[in-house]
């Protein structure tokens, strides 16, 4: 058998094989980490004729061991012509630093000076040069000055060089080789893991398989029940061993549903699939030492990180896995970060299960992977309806003045220049909140909305984020330096935010009591989401409620020529009956009249059979209200009810109370597009029926009538995409904890006189054509126990 080819990128290669010491979060510049790209624009577009930008370079080593594929792109190429007529190469390395340039020495990094000299290595191989010159250009991200340094090599000097990273990385890759033949062999043989699929879930799954293979993108609907997480995890992973992609990413917005993406992987490999996975926690989550701040002074994880993470991934090897659990006992038995652990095991995974955040927000997106440019990546979106509300919040930012007036009076005495921009700031603040006046016809005006964004505030917040860093760089440790770095972070995403600004954005400020927020809120998110699926090979945004498909393909970033589908409900119709109480209006000018008739409904409802019941109300004060009342009714019923902020202990207990042996009544009063109303997985007698009062429509608030009147404008559809889409969105996702396999049966009741109006009843499922109206709670009895007499 062929020698499996190992590719990795030049500057995985060089911090590989030379990376040491310690695991320093000291600060560095925002402006480093996320705009380097525009600071290397900046520089090259500032060179003459001779400078060639983003040469891409690689080159194959064939060695006994294995065959190994290194690329990458030299930030430039300088070829000059000297008096005589000789041709003169320069590779150009740039980086950006908010370091003082009299600070940076010629060996200020051995890694930058790696990465050029491999540069230089493989072009002067490509055009048979006897030597070559590398150049490390740094720019001060605030001031744009540059310095830099310049060494001529031999071509044998680079050769040893670079033969000496290659043998010291030879044994990864050869390790790295062997596995990738063995997973893709078990890929190819590997079997769907059930005796059968599910109606409608071959179908799914061929959809998906296609996509991949083709390179593009798929919308999906798949019914509650489907069996969408196998559908989609299943094709991907025989699309991964045919070589069509090199590596997974399962997105999610829940911690359930990452459970039940290593539950498939885990049976994959039950079936023969040789497969490594990680999950990927929040730092904030998986920290040992939440206290301390990242440097080996205050944390012993920190301190010698690069001097024990080699030893501590070629153990972890022999796993599969990667659970939150199992990352945490290699992290401690090697006395290491277990977020940068779990960061530098998903660089060797086959596929790593994380948050939306980790490819789509550009303040926290896995760089590594996806920052230089666009990779043989398949994206598995889950529950992708959350996404929406999810993009917006991620590509936009908000300011608020309280924080610069409180940051001006803590450094006024210690950083006394940063204290009098932020007092700048603050004043600035004060001027839109007398714009939020001017912008109404009462002194009462709470907010101002307006289409341009708010230029004027730039330059202060651009002097404000140079002083800041000037200052964190020296990492001078003060007791408000946290607040500052608070503030600086929320100034530069503010900042990079009103790079991507346009016409799909609105800027808004609003009073909040003695408050004032500014915000760039990314009202369509489409684009920004497009360009972000584009750092894949391929996308599937799936969910069991993607209704209307059209709306969802296209706001999140969707193309005319991107594939869509939905999928038949596997289950039969006559294991659901879905009962309209369309007698009652719960819009929130008539709540404080219904809370009898919904009560009475709600009884009516589960005293036709024995078992556990969920009732999904629009509030938590209407929750209160109707469960107070409820519970004087029925006295003799266990109920129990969600509460505020539940920690995930608190929900796991709650739900354990769902059990398929309770010999009584329970009843669970939750709030409708909360924790309980999607996600869950109360199967056969766990869960027998639900109640959903409400179509669910969002509060309305600020934002909610800048998306209505943004789309009115752009489609004529705003109620509908601010209001009527996210919230028949939330009662499907409720309705579909009922029926979660062939064998369960269960009661749905609908509660509100708007689910018979045609703009929420074209919304419906095809699976709820059958729903039946009905004027009474009388009339509810009767059909609930109708349905479980025929059982």
């Amino acid at each position: 058998m062929s020698k499996r080819i190992v590719k990795i990128s030049v500057r995985n290669l060089v911090e590989f094989v030379l990376r040491s010491g310690d695991l320093v979060a000291t600060f560095t510049s925002s402006a480093r980490a996320v705009d380097g790209s525009k600071i290397h624009r900046k520089v090259q577009q500032s060179q003459g004729s001779e400078y060639q930008s983003e040469v891409t370079l690689s080159i194959i080593i064939e060695r006994d061991d294995v065959i190994l594929q290194v690329s990458g792109r030299a930030d430039g190429v300088i070829v000059t012509i000297d008096e005589t007529g000789n041709k003169h190469i320069t590779i150009d390395e740039i980086k950006s630093t908010t370091l003082d340039l009299e600070l940076i020495e010629e060996d200020h990094s051995p890694l930058h000076w790696g990465q050029a000299m491999c540069y230089a290595y493989i072009y002067a191989v490509e055009h048979a040069l006897e030597e070559i010159s590398v150049q490390i250009t740094y720019c001060q991200a605030t001031t744009y000055e540059i310095k830099a340094y310049t060494k001529k090599y031999f071509v044998q000097e680079l050769a040893a060089f670079f033969e000496d990273l290659v043998t010291q990385y030879a044994l990864w890759a050869e390790r790295l080789g062997s596995w990738l033949e063995l997973r893709d062999e078990s890929a190819r043989l590997l079997e769907f893991p059930f005796s059968s699929f599910r109606h409608g879930q071959r179908q799914m799954a061929v959809a998906v398989y296609k996509t991949i293979s083709m390179g593009c993108k798929l919308y999906a609907q798949a019914p509650t029940g489907t069996g969408k997480t196998m559908a989609t995890i299943f094709p991907a992973v025989k699309a991964l061993g045919l070589g069509h992609v090199e590596k997974i990413f399962f997105l999610t917005a829940k911690t359930v549903t990452r459970q039940l993406a290593e539950e498939a992987l885990d049976r994959l490999r039950l079936a023969g699939l040789k497969f490594k996975s990680l999950t990927l926690t929040a730092k904030e989550k998986i920290c040992f030492r939440p206290d301390a701040a990242c440097t080996p002074e205050e944390c012993p994880f920190a301190a010698g990180y690069y001097d024990r993470i080699n030893q501590a991934l070629g153990d972890a090897w022999q796993c599969e896995s990667f659970t939150r659990e199992v990352i945490e006992q290699y992290a401690r038995k090697y006395n290491i970060c277990p977020f940068e652990l779990s960061l530098d095991l998903a660089f060797w995974t086959d596929a790593v299960i994380c948050d939306y955040n980790y490819v789509f927000d550009p303040r926290v997106y896995l760089k590594r992977f996806f920052a230089e440019n666009a990779g043989q990546y398949c994206f598995l979106v889950d529950e992708a309806h959350n996404l929406v509300d999810r993009a917006r919040e991620m590509f936009s930012a908000e300011l608020t003045k309280q924080v610069f007036l409180q940051l001006r009076k803590t450094t006024k005495d210690k950083i006394p220049k940063l204290a009098k921009t932020a007092g700048k700031i603050n004043s600035f603040f004060i001027k839109l909140r007398e714009l939020c006046v001017k912008s109404s016809a009462t002194s009462q005006a709470s907010y101002c909305v307006q289409e341009e964004p708010p230029a004027e505030i730039y330059s202060l917040l651009r002097k404000f984020a140079s002083m800041a860093e000037e200052w964190l760089a020296t990492n001078e440790p003060a007791e408000f330096r946290q607040e500052v770095l608070d503030v600086y972070f929320a100034v530069h995403a503010f900042l990079r935010t009103s790079e991507m600004y346009d016409m799909r954005y609105i800027t808004y400020i609003e009073k909040e009591d003695k408050d004032i927020k500014l915000k760039l809120f990314c009202v369509n998110p489409a684009e920004l989401l497009r360009q972000a699926l584009s750092r894949g090979r391929a996308s599937v945004l799936f969910s069991a409620t993607l209704t209307p498909l059209n709306y969802f393909s296209e706001i999140l970033g969707g193309e005319e020529e991107d594939a869509k589908i939905a999928v038949a409900s596997p289950f039969s119709r006559d294991n659901l009956c879905l009962l309209v109480a369309d007698n009652i209006s719960t819009t929130y000018k008539m709540r404080n009249t219904t809370y009898d008739a919904v009560v009475d409904s709600i009884t009516a409802a589960i005293r036709a059979k024995v078992g556990n019941y969920l009732v999904f109300l629009p509030s938590y004060q209407y929750m209160e209200e109707v469960y107070l009342r409820f519970c004087l009714k029925n006295p003799e019923l266990n109920v129990v009810r969600q509460v505020g902020q539940m920690t995930e202990e608190e929900r796991e207990v709650f739900l354990r109370q769902f059990s398929a042996d309770n010999g009584d009544t329970l009843i669970g009063f939750a709030v409708l597009g909360g924790v309980f109303s999607e996600g869950i997985d109360l199967t056969g007698e766990r869960l027998v029926g639900a109640v959903i009062v409400g179509v669910g429509l969002p509060q309305v608030c600020l934002e909610r009538e800048i998306i209505r009147d943004w789309f009115d404008k752009e489609k004529y559809q705003g109620f509908e995409y601010a209001y009527i889409y996210p919230g028949m969105n939330k009662v499907m996702q409720a309705a579909g904890r009922v029926i979660r396999t062939e064998k369960d049966r269960g009661v749905v009741l609908l509660i509100d006189d708007r689910f018979s109006q045609p703009r929420y009843r074209r919304l419906f499922p095809q699976e709820w054509n059958g729903a039946l109206r009905t004027k009474s709670s009388s009339g509810i009895a009767e059909k609930a126990a109708n349905f479980w007499g025929q059982f």
